[in-house]
Order: C-alpha cells, then sequence, then structure tokens
C-alpha cells in the first residue's frame, strides 16, 4: 500500500506544471520607444485615473484634490472631497468608477483617513455630479476604514471589480508595521473581498467567521526581526464584531498598489519589496504571499529576511524584481491601438522610471516582455476608452502623458 501511495505522489508531482520564479530585476531597457508620449497636463503628486465612459477622466492628487480632466487637459476641480491625512505615502490615493456607473453615477475613493494616533485606509463612495463648468461628489458615504488609526505608509489602496460587477477587491497594506500582514484579526497586509457596499462578500475563505475583540497597534519597526517584539502602543477594542477573517481573500502582502483582473478572470497583484523583492503575484482565495515571512530581499537596513524558497507553503511571485522596479499599479490592455498588446499587462515603474509589459500564458505562468525607459516616475497606467494610454508622473509638478502608438 505504501508503495502505491508513494508512486501516486511521484506522479502527481509530475503532472504539476513547474515554474521557477522569474527576477526581472535585471532587464535591461529597449533601445527604442514604440511610443510618443504627449504630455497634456500636470499635476501636483497625482496618483491614480479613472476614465469615464466619455473619455474624461477624474485624478486624484495626494494632497487631497480630485480633478475632472479632458483629453485635451482642460482641468475642473470637483468639489466635497473628504478630509485627507497628506503625510508621507498618505493622502488621497484610488479613484475608482462603479462597474454599474451607467444607471448609478457612483464612483469610490481609497484615502488616507485621518483622526486620533494618525489615519487609516478608508473607502468611500460617492454619486459625481457634473454640471456646466462644475463636477462635485454628492452623499459621500464612507462604506470601510480599517481601525485602528495609527503611524505608517504602505496604503496599498488599490481596487478591482470582479468581472461580473458585483465584487469589489480592496488591496490593504501593511503599514510598514510588519506583523500585522499574518495576523487574521487585522485587515492590514491582506487582499478583502467584498460588496459593493463595502461588507464581507459571501463565498469567501473565512466567510462568517468573526475575530479577536481587540487587537494591539504597534509603530512601525525598522526591521522584519525587531517587528517580533515590537512593543504595544496601544489596545484597540471593536464597537463590534470584528469581521476582518470573513473580509480577507488571501494574506501576507507588504504594499499591493496593483490590482486587476487579466481577459481570462484570473486575479493579479503587484507589490513592492523592501531592498529588492517587488513582486508580481497570481492571487487565489485562502493564500499567503508571504511577508513578512519570506522575501526574494533584505530589509533596508540589510537584516535579512528568509528566502521564499524556504517556505513551501506559501504563495511564490510568478515574477519578481531585484533590483526593484517599484511598481506604482496594473492594468491589462485590451484596447485597438496597440494590438500587439492586448491580452498584456502593463506596470509602471517609478523607481526605474520605466513602463512594463508582461505577458501570460493563460495557465497562470507570466514573462517579462519590454521596459522602455520613459524618464518618469510612472504612478499609474491606464488605457482610454479609445485605446489610448495615459500615464501619470509621480512628482510635483507631475505630468499627465498621452501614449500612442508612431
Amino acid at each position: 500500500m505504501k508503495t502505491l501511495i508513494h508512486t501516486a505522489l511521484l506522479l502527481m508531482l509530475v503532472s504539476m506544471p513547474a515554474r521557477a520564479q522569474v527576477n526581472a530585476g535585471e532587464q535591461k531597457p529597449e533601445a527604442d520607444l514604440p511610443f510618443t508620449m504627449t504630455q497634456v497636463a500636470t499635476f501636483n503628486l497625482p496618483w491614480r485615473i479613472a476614465f469615464l465612459p466619455d473619455g474624461r477622466m477624474l485624478i486624484t492628487e495626494k494632497p487631497g484634490a480630485v480633478w475632472l480632466v479632458t483629453q485635451q487637459g482642460a482641468k475642473t476641480p470637483v468639489t466635497n472631497v473628504p478630509a485627507v491625512l497628506h503625510q508621507g505615502q498618505g493622502g488621497l490615493l484610488g479613484v475608482f468608477v462603479s462597474p454599474r456607473y451607467a444607471t448609478d453615477h457612483q464612483v469610490y475613493l481609497t484615502y488616507a483617513e485621518p483622526g486620533d494616533g494618525g489615519s487609516s485606509l478608508a473607502l468611500a463612495r460617492a454619486s459625481l455630479a457634473i454640471g456646466e463648468g462644475t463636477a462635485s461628489l454628492d452623499e459621500l458615504n464612507v462604506l470601510w476604514r480599517d481601525m485602528p488609526k495609527g503611524k505608517g505608509g504602505q496604503f496599498g489602496a488599490q481596487i478591482a471589480f470582479s468581472p461580473d460587477g458585483q465584487y469589489l477587491f480592496l488591496t490593504v497594506g501593511d503599514r510598514q508595521r510588519m506583523t500585522p500582514a499574518q495576523d487574521p484579526n487585522q485587515e492590514l497586509g491582506k487582499i478583502l473581498r467584498l460588496t459593493l457596499d463595502g461588507k464581507p462578500a459571501p463565498g469567501n475563505p473565512m466567510a462568517g467567521k468573526t475575530g479577536a475583540a481587540s487587537v494591539s497597534l504597534i509603530d512601525p519597526p525598522r526591521d522584519t526581526e525587531l517587528a517580533k517584539t515590537a512593543p504595544v502602543v496601544s489596545t484597540y477594542t471593536f464597537p463590534g464584531s470584528n469581521v476582518a477573517p470573513a473580509e480577507t481573500w488571501s494574506t501576507g502582502h507588504r504594499t499591493p498598489y496593483g490590482l486587476a483582473f487579466s481577459p481570462d478572470g484570473r486575479l493579479w497583484e503587484v507589490e513592492h519589496g523592501p531592498r529588492g523583492g517587488d513582486e508580481l503575484n497570481l492571487i487565489e482565495p485562502g493564500k499567503n504571499y508571504g511577508w513578512p515571512l519570506v522575501s526574494y530581499a533584505a530589509n533596508y537596513n540589510g537584516t535579512p529576511i528568509p528566502s521564499p524558497d524556504t517556505r513551501l507553503d506559501l504563495a511564490k511571485p510568478v515574477i519578481y524584481w531585484t533590483p526593484v522596479i517599484a511598481p506604482g499599479s496594473l492594468t491589462f490592455y485590451d484596447g485597438a491601438m496597440f494590438p500587439q498588446w492586448k491580452g498584456s499587462a502593463l506596470i509602471g515603474g517609478m523607481g526605474s522610471r520605466s513602463l512594463n509589459r508582461i505577458t501570460f500564458d493563460g495557465k497562470g505562468g507570466a514573462t517579462p516582455a519590454e521596459r522602455w525607459g520613459v524618464g518618469h516616475r510612472i504612478r499609474d497606467v491606464e488605457a482610454a476608452p479609445d485605446g489610448a494610454v495615459w500615464m501619470l508622473e509621480d512628482a510635483n509638478p507631475g505630468g499627465l502623458f498621452r501614449v500612442t502608438p508612431k
């Protein structure tokens, strides 16, 4: 019997696809750009672009502004924006158009919400009202917020709507506190799957489960080793049930700045590593992606972190970057202007000042294609309804660029 079981296990392992993790960190930029970049406007630390059906854009600025922008660069300020804490990596972050925008005219915002002790990530929804030379966010309602508020950057703050438009996936960074990414009682360092109203979605891996009645807050430590014994600065008691476990789709994320569904329905994410180890991950329910237990990198101060190769129980990235590119966002291209890019992902590199294209095999594998040096820290990349690609520069002033074929 033991021989039969051993043989079956061997056959199963042989039949499973073996994919080595790809380090794309040393990839060199292409000699020439196959596109033209045209700057159409500038902003103060712009963060995200959201296209409306008519081709106009909503663009957020980290200090706290939202703009309605035409493709010619004309800017209209959007009023009734919520208060944010603009500090370090925090501020007004994401803007996303509702999957039901044609009928509800709603948009979602993610931002650092100020409060006692610092800030926390908040998810809000509002109706976008556009008039003659005016725009406003009406009936803004906070749907979800992480508690307790505290110190630290790395908010995540990216949304991807499910292909059927019924649910939203929200990335929540570890806030530089590290260890909460492995704590099932806290949303930090997780990807959440929520209803469009910000509630735990049915069918999640821990649907219906509640967490501890209280959680401990720590300040950001210097490295992953010190994080294990970081002093508790306060304890937060939830006023009701702690639904963090019921919200959680995946665990062990550091700085998840990009999240998008590929054309075949798979969910992909990009996140920053520390001193190395940026990651492209295939996100699957219930999986643990390792942070801060493992990384293809070291801490910023040089303190080692165990390699993902030492933990077969944790999900590995499909691609990683050492040295880093510092990914700003992730989008899948399905436009007409660049037919050769259809089905590819586009990732902006802030540290590498590049636009990066990734191809996919439809089986959960991905391969680095081109890296184009564009000379700007690319925070966001999005495709317009007409198929042009638009990029935001992480700077003040930061450019808005329209990218078209040469």
